[in-house]
């Protein structure tokens, strides 16, 4: 592996990671690399709600030498 972080929780939270552990047989530790992963793959997707939109006339026609006739 690599780097150690120490975290503080809240008991609630605690208590919630704790009762997953035991629930699914998964390490305290992984469960939360396995959920710093998911947030870090959803800020880098943060671009994707950008996919699609387009600056300018809807109707590409509009533009001039693009004209109908």
């Amino acid at each position: 592996m690599g780097h150690t972080l120490t975290v503080r929780l809240q008991k609630d939270l605690a208590e919630w990671l704790e009762h997953e552990a035991d629930k699914t047989g998964v390490p305290r530790g992984k469960i939360v690399r396995d959920q710093i992963e998911k947030a870090r793959a959803a800020s880098t997707q943060s671009f994707m709600r950008l996919a699609g939109s387009v600056r300018g006339a809807r109707d590409l026609s509009t533009r001039k030498g693009f004209s109908k006739r």
